[in-house]
Parts: structure tokens; sequence; C-alpha cells
């Protein structure tokens, strides 16, 4: 089954819970708690006030590195939700028998930003990579599917250029996406912080993110085919998710909440 029927599956499935939920009454101040990756906290911001404006039901909101929100609902927190970076992590809740299965929401891709002296343009990504003098930043793998993905791409870099695998993955400086490094550096993202303090001259990271939109003196660019690295973005219903909850599923899944997505840079997978 391809993950585009399984997300059309996941459509249907909550669709029956809603048309389910139609005659239960709602409580005085419903509110909904999503886990959400950190690539998504705009995105998942608009939707959920979008829903509660719809449906007069409050949603929270807490982000962070998806491999991390998993660990702490399998040490006992029990948001709704998790909107995750990747299908790994709520699968692994699946398995654990913590949530429902897994439904595909949204797609983005990995890009490379990096300074504009660096002349970046997708035929000079690798080259660019590769030289010892640019300091490289990337997420950090398992704990942020960010990282996964970067890595991911160092191993498509050793099928163009051999070598490139262990020369990437020695230089990269895990700067974001982990435990302890995921908190605003002196107001700014760690990210944004790490290219101001001169830590880093390029980042692996997701399109959708737009650096240059808020710091000046970057360019973002997509990594050619042969490098090209796609990430699934799967949702789960933990197994304790209220009635709320599958509404504000369907809802993300909805015209509306993939409109949304496509707003803030990300590929929809429910629109016509």
């Amino acid at each position: 089954m391809t993950r585009h029927r399984s997300a059309f599956l996941g459509i249907v499935f909550l669709a029956a819970f809603g048309c389910l939920l139609s005659g239960v009454a709602l409580a005085s101040e419903p509110t909904v708690e999503v886990y959400a990756a950190g690539s998504l906290r705009q995105a998942m911001t608009a939707m959920a006030q979008a829903f509660e404006k719809t449906a007069g039901i409050a949603v929270k909101t807490t982000f962070g590195p998806s491999g991390v929100l998993r660990e702490r609902i399998e040490k006992g927190e029990r948001p709704d939700m998790l909107a995750s970076a990747d299908f790994s992590s709520p699968q692994t809740l699946h398995k654990a028998g913590l949530a429902w299965q897994t439904v595909l929401f949204t797609r983005n891709k990995l890009c490379a930003t990096g300074r504009d002296s660096l002349g970046l343009t997708p035929d000079t990504v690798l080259a660019r990579l590769l030289d010892p003098a640019v300091r490289l930043g990337t997420s950090t793998p398992k704990a942020d599917p960010a990282g996964d993905y970067a890595w991911k791409m160092f191993e498509l870099a050793e099928t163009v250029k051999p070598g490139s695998a262990k020369l990437l993955s020695a230089k990269a400086d895990m700067i974001v996406g982990g435990p302890n490094n995921s908190a605003p550096v002196n107001g700014k993202h760690p990210v944004a912080a790490a290219f101001a303090d001169g830590k880093v001259d390029m980042f692996l990271g997701y399109c959708s993110a737009n650096l240059p939109q808020t710091v000046p003196g970057l360019v973002q660019v997509h990594l050619p085919p042969a490098l090209s690295v796609q990430a699934d973005y799967g949702l789960a219903l933990l197994k304790n998710a209220s009635p709320d909850a599958r509404l504000f599923a369907l809802f993300i899944l909805s015209l509306d909440g993939q409109k949304i997505l496509a707003e803030h840079g990300f590929a929809p997978v429910a629109l016509p």
C-alpha cells in the first residue's frame, strides 16, 4: 500500500470517527493536546487557531525534535497526538501499543542554506559541503529526523563522489535537534544563532524553514536530484486521544488544513 493511499484511508478512517462523534456533547472547555515537530511550529499554530475558530475547541501545542517527543511519550506523558517529521517515531508508538496507525499528512524536503559568499546553487552544493574551509551544521540524528535526513543525504553523496559520506559525517556539527540544544539562544533560533556567531557557514535542514527570510546574508537552495531527500511527516493519535483530538486530526487532513500547510512551505498530500 502506498503512503498516498494510506493518507486517503486515514481520511476515511478519521471521517468515520467524525460521524460517530456527531451526537457526542463537547466538554465545557475542551482542549486538544498536540506534540509536534519543531519544523511545524508556524503551520501547526495556524491550523490550531483556525480549528479553534471554527470548532470552538482549543489546541495546546508542544514543539520539539520528534524523537525527543516520542521518548517523552514512551516515558509516560500522554498528549492526544504526535505530529512527527518522520514515520518512524509515531510507528514506534503504534508498535508499543501507545498509538493508532500512522497517517501521512504532509511532506517536506531537505535544503542547503549557506552564506551568500559561498555562491550556492544546486550544482555547487556538494563541492561547497566538501570544502574543508566550510563549516557545516546539521540537526541531531535519532533525536531529530532532520538529522537522519542529513545523514541520508551523506549516503547519497557517497554514490556521487566516493569518500563523501565519511568526510561529511565527520565534519557535521550537530547544532540543533537534540534534547539539550533546541532552545533559543539569546532569543534566536539555534541555527540562526550559529550563523550569527560564525559557528557554521552551511546548514542542512528543511526547505520549509526558509532561513533567509529571517536571517540576512543567507541563501537557500534545493539539493540536486542525485542528493534529494524527501521527508514524509506522520500523524498518530494516541490510544487515549479524546474525541476532540480526532476531529482536529480530521481538520489537519482536510482541504483547509492542507492549504495551511502549503502556505507554510510544506507539500500537501490531500489536496485535489
